[in-house]
């Protein structure tokens, strides 16, 4: 009867613990169902705060074009430098430059491609001697373009007075100005000369494979001596 008693004893303990584990779990999912709701919806007023600190750009465009010129070219591009520069543009930098002055320092990359334009190639500019050779005056090389590259170009810092937001347009200033400063540079390097050799060198190695004898290059002024081209075959 003991033991009996016992084993009753021993079945009541252990369902009463089942009972306790299973009353703890289900208390615990009933907090964390709760919780939840409320960390999801902190974390979507987390998302849309910083959506609005840091927002996307929408860029629309506007449907409509305007094609507003259609020219024909027959530029030859020989040479292309890639330049970097760094501009400083300021403005209001006097004795109370603390409070209103505006001041940045731009990082520009850009790209300068020279060459020869031969649309402006005249009839008298080309000549055929009696053994087919051809005598060649070039127009004067120069540059197509010289732009800054966007994509890594940028403002690398800007100090700003206490009592200003800032000059809206000194930006833009200094863009302009990395871009008169590249060309610059690229025209110190020599590169309209550079643009001359190779467009000569391109033209040779044309022609000579189109089965021209020889070429060769004249000077600006037909009576000074020929010059020979600077490419060999």
């Amino acid at each position: 009867m003991a033991k009996n008693i016992l084993i009753v004893l021993l079945v009541l303990g252990i369902l009463a613990t089942a009972a306790i584990v299973v009353g703890s779990v289900f208390v615990m999912r009933t907090v964390e169902d709760t919780v939840r709701p409320v960390a999801d919806l902190s974390a979507g007023v987390s998302t849309q705060v910083a959506g609005i600190l840091h927002p996307t750009p929408t860029i629309i465009p506007d449907p409509v074009t305007i094609v507003r010129e259609v020219r024909s070219l027959a530029r030859l591009e020989t040479i292309q430098y890639t330049v970097e520069k760094v501009i400083t543009a300021e403005t209001g930098q006097g004795a109370l430059g603390f409070l209103f002055g505006d001041k940045l320092l731009f990082i520009a990359h850009g790209v300068v491609i020279a060459g020869v334009d031969l649309d402006k190639l005249a009839p008298d500019d080309i000549r055929i001697d009696s053994e087919g050779r051809v005598y060649l005056r070039l127009p004067e090389p120069e540059i197509f373009v010289a732009t800054l590259d966007n994509e890594q170009s940028y403002v690398y810092d800007r100090d700003t007075g206490l009592l200003t937001r800032g000059d809206i347009t000194l930006e833009a200033a200094a863009r302009k100005a990395a871009e008169d400063e590249i060309r610059k540079a690229a025209l110190e390097d020599g590169i309209l000369e550079q643009a001359q050799r190779n467009a000569e060198s391109t033209l040779y190695g044309m022609l000579r494979a189109m089965g021209i004898p020889d070429v060769l290059f004249a000077a600006e002024d037909w009576s000074l001596p020929v010059l020979e081209a600077t490419a060999t075959p």
